[in-house]
C-alpha cells in the first residue's frame, strides 16, 4: 500500500531540487552575461571579482525574498 505521507514528502524533495536548479541556472545566466565581456579560456581578475559579488548579491535578494514569501504565507495560513 502506498504511504500518502512519504509520496508527499518525495513530490517536496523533488520540487526543492528543482527549484534549486533553477535559482543556479537563472543565477549563473545572469552574472555571466552582466561579468563577461569576451568569453575566453580563463577570467581575469575583474571578471572573478565580479562574479563573485553578483552571484552574492543575487543569493542575499532571493534569501530576502524566500524569506519575506514564507513569513506571508505563514501568517495567511493563520488566519484561515
Amino acid at each position: 500500500k502506498l504511504d500518502p505521507g512519504l509520496i508527499m514528502e518525495q513530490v517536496k524533495v523533488q520540487i526543492a531540487v528543482a527549484n534549486a536548479q533553477e535559482l543556479l541556472q537563472r543565477m549563473t545566466d545572469k552574472c555571466f552575461r552582466k561579468c563577461i565581456g569576451k568569453p575566453g579560456g580563463s577570467l581575469d581578475n575583474s571578471e572573478q571579482k565580479c562574479i563573485a559579488m553578483c552571484m552574492d548579491r543575487y543569493m542575499d535578494a532571493w534569501n530576502t525574498v524566500s524569506r519575506a514569501y514564507n513569513s506571508r504565507l505563514q501568517r495567511e495560513r493563520a488566519n484561515m
